[in-house]
């Protein structure tokens, strides 16, 4: 039988232990992981890739683009695309950062809670890889998306390539503060946190009080919580709130659907030689398994 060969190209300075792990619960036969891997460089990879197995066993290989910039994971994908040709291409899934399949996972859970058409949806410290690409898809399925950061020209720069990259429109606000931050979740429906670890960016008190929230999702899984009284393992968890029930969604909560979808998109990889997973595909596939 063919080996199922998976290639883990990642930008940084040595492939993700963590995707190596998923990779094989996801069914990869063997992991060969290149690291500090960038567009000039990875030409060489992809014909190694390309080159070696016929049309019908091309789709035992497969690459996986990693590290933790979703800017040099894009350039690249942009690099591995151009060197596909005809027959002479394999299957590729762009994940830098976890942050395709954590953002996918964590709106997917959303959109199954409550349609997320017409809604505001606010992503709290916006500019990262997963909130730039939650905000994004919150974009496609209709909703009203307005990012936040902390600083000024830096929001309003992730807010452009948001919009350049999914088509959307998506709002950029400055809020470098816990009052800035209360003040911008007035009137939203959905507030996505996606801060770096251990910091809190939306206390218990200030979303309760919010007449309008209904729905909560939070990434970080360490303590102080990205947003107070969410709780970390809550999957739709229903709570009292200033409209009356508030759903939340944790970083665990999230992150087991996140493991699941990671370890499908690994499997489906290997289905076809001619795919390109990327934020939308995977998103997708999250819908279907939410």
């Amino acid at each position: 039988m063919t080996a199922k060969l998976l290639y883990q190209f990642d930008t940084d300075w040595t492939p993700s232990v963590f995707d190596s792990v998923v990779a094989y619960d996801g069914g990869a036969d063997h992991v060969i992981g290149h690291a500090n891997v960038t567009p000039e460089n990875v030409g060489a990879l992809v014909d190694g890739a390309i080159f070696t197995r016929g049309p019908k066993e091309k789709r035992f290989t497969a690459l996986w683009i990693g590290g933790g910039s979703m800017e040099a994971g894009e350039a690249v994908l942009s690099a591995v695309k151009k060197k596909f040709f005809g027959n002479f291409r394999v299957s590729v899934m762009l994940d830098s950062n976890g942050s395709n399949t954590t953002a996918a996972a964590g709106v997917a859970l959303l959109a199954k809670a409550a349609p997320l058409k017409g809604k505001k949806a606010i992503v709290l410290a916006g500019t990262g890889p997963v909130g730039m690409r939650a905000a994004g898809l919150m974009a496609l399925e209709g909703a009203d998306v307005t990012i936040t950061g902390r600083q000024k020209d830096r929001t309003e720069k992730a807010a452009a390539a948001i919009s350049k990259r999914f088509g959307v429109e998506v709002k950029a606000v400055e809020a470098a503060d816990a009052a800035a931050r209360e003040a911008v979740i007035q009137g939203q429906q959905v507030v996505y946190a996606a801060g770096a670890i251990g910091f809190e960016l939306l206390s218990e008190e200030a979303w309760k009080k919010t007449s309008s929230v209904e729905l909560l999702a939070d990434v970080n899984a360490q303590p102080p919580l990205g947003i107070g009284g969410v709780g970390v393992m809550d999957k739709g968890k229903e709570y009292e709130g200033g409209t009356g029930t508030v759903k939340g969604f944790g970083a665990l909560g999230i992150g087991g659907l996140k493991l699941k979808l990671h370890r499908a998109c690994i499997a489906q990889l290997f289905e076809k030689d001619d795919q390109v997973l990327d934020a939308e595909g995977i998103y997708a596939l999250a819908k279907e398994m939410a």
